[in-house]
C-alpha cells in the first residue's frame, strides 16, 4: 500500500515539476550523471530512484543531490513514507480520538474512544521505534569484523564449503526483532561483487529452517585490502516481514559500518565468514550485537 502511494504521489510531483519548475529541472538535469534511465518512469531528480538505486544508470553526485540532508535525519530514509503514512496517520487520528472523546457524554464511550486513540498512538510510536536510526561507533583494527545487523545471536555454524568463499566457513545468525534497529552495516570495508535473490517462504525468522527456505539476498562483498577475504551478508525475511531494501549494485564500495539496506517488519540477517586459522569469533549464541559497533570476529592473521 505505502510503495503505491509513493509510486502515485511521484507520478504528481513529476507533473509538478515539469509544469511549475522548470529551472529546477533544468538544474538536475545539468548535474544528472549516468548514461540510461533504469526505470520505468521519468527521471527529474534523485527521488525518482529510490526503487532503482542497485539497477545502474542515472544517478546524482552528492553535492549535487538537494535530498541528501534526508540521510542526517534520525530515522531511515528508506523508511520515511511509512514513517509519515502510517506513524504519522495513526498520531493525527490517535489525536483526533481524544478531541472526540471531550464531546462524547456517556462516560463508557468516552473510555472507548479513549482507549482506541491510545492504542493508535501506541502504533504510531512503534512505527517511529521500528524505523530509527542512531549513529554508531564504528570499531578500527585490522582483521576487525563488525556486526551487520543489530539483533541476537542465534546460530554460529559452520560451513564445510561455502560457495563464494571458496571453502570452510563460519556462519553467524543473527535475529532481528521488530524492537530492533532494522538498518544493515557493511561488516568491512569492502567492495560489491555480486547480488543473489531467491524467492521462499515467511517462516519465523527464529526457526533455524529460515535460514534455507525463506526469501533472502545474498550480498557478496571481498574486502579493498590483502587478503581480499570474500564474505556473503544474507538479507533474510521473517514470518511477518515483506520486503528486503537494499541499494547496493555490483562495484560499490563500503566502508566498514556503511549502511546498506534494511528489511522491514521482523527479520534474520546471516554473515558468512571465510575460514582461517588466525579466525576468532567475539561472540556467543544468546548475546545482543549492534549493527557497525559490535565486533563479532577478528582475523590475527
Amino acid at each position: 500500500m505505502v510503495i503505491r502511494l509513493e509510486q502515485n504521489w511521484g507520478r504528481l510531483r513529476r507533473w509538478y515539476l515539469k509544469a511549475l519548475r522548470p529551472r529546477y529541472r533544468s538544474r538536475m538535469l545539468q548535474t544528472r550523471r549516468g548514461s540510461y534511465n533504469p526505470c520505468t518512469h521519468e527521471v527529474l531528480d534523485p527521488r525518482d530512484l529510490k526503487f532503482h538505486r542497485n539497477q545502474g544508470g542515472y544517478y546524482w553526485e552528492p553535492q549535487d543531490d538537494p535530498f541528501t540532508w534526508r540521510d542526517r535525519l534520525p530515522f531511515a530514509r528508506v523508511g520515511l513514507a511509512e514513517l509519515i503514512v502510517i506513524g504519522g496517520g495513526a498520531l493525527v487520528a490517535a489525536l483526533l480520538l481524544f478531541r472526540i472523546a471531550f464531546w462524547i457524554s456517556s462516560t463508557g464511550g468516552r473510555v472507548t474512544v479513549c482507549l482506541l486513540a491510545l492504542a493508535l498512538a501506541v502504533i504510531a510510536g512503534l512505527v517511529v521505534w521500528f524505523f530509527r536510526n542512531p549513529r554508531r561507533q564504528v570499531p578500527t583494527g585490522a582483521g576487525v569484523v563488525v556486526a551487520p545487523a543489530d539483533g541476537k545471536i542465534v546460530t554460529i555454524e559452520e560451513v564445510t564449503d561455502d560457495e563464494f568463499s571458496g571453502g570452510r566457513a563460519i556462519c553467524v545468525g543473527i535475529f532481528l526483532s521488530i524492537f530492533n534497529v532494522h538498518i544493515n552495516r557493511s561488516p568491512v570495508r569492502a567492495r560489491v561483487i555480486g547480488l543473489r535473490y531467491r524467492r521462499g517462504k515467511m517462516l519465523n525468522a527464529l526457526r533455524p529452517e529460515s535460514a534455507r527456505e525463506n526469501e533472502q539476498l545474498a550480498i557478496r562483498i571481498e574486502e579493498e585490502s590483502a587478503p581480499f577475504r570474500r564474505m556473503t551478508v544474507r538479507q533474510i525475511t521473517g514470518q511477518f516481514a515483506r520486503r528486503i531494501v537494499c541499494w547496493l549494485k555490483p562495484g560499490d564500495v563500503l566502508n566498514a559500518g556503511e549502511q546498506f539496506g534494511m528489511i522491514k517488519l521482523g527479520s534474520r540477517t546471516e554473515l558468512v565468514l571465510p575460514w582461517e586459522s588466525g579466525l576468532e569469533i567475539s561472540v556467543k549464541v544468546g548475546e545482543k550485537v549492534l549493527a557497525g559497533s559490535t565486533i563479532v570476529a577478528r582475523y590475527r592473521n
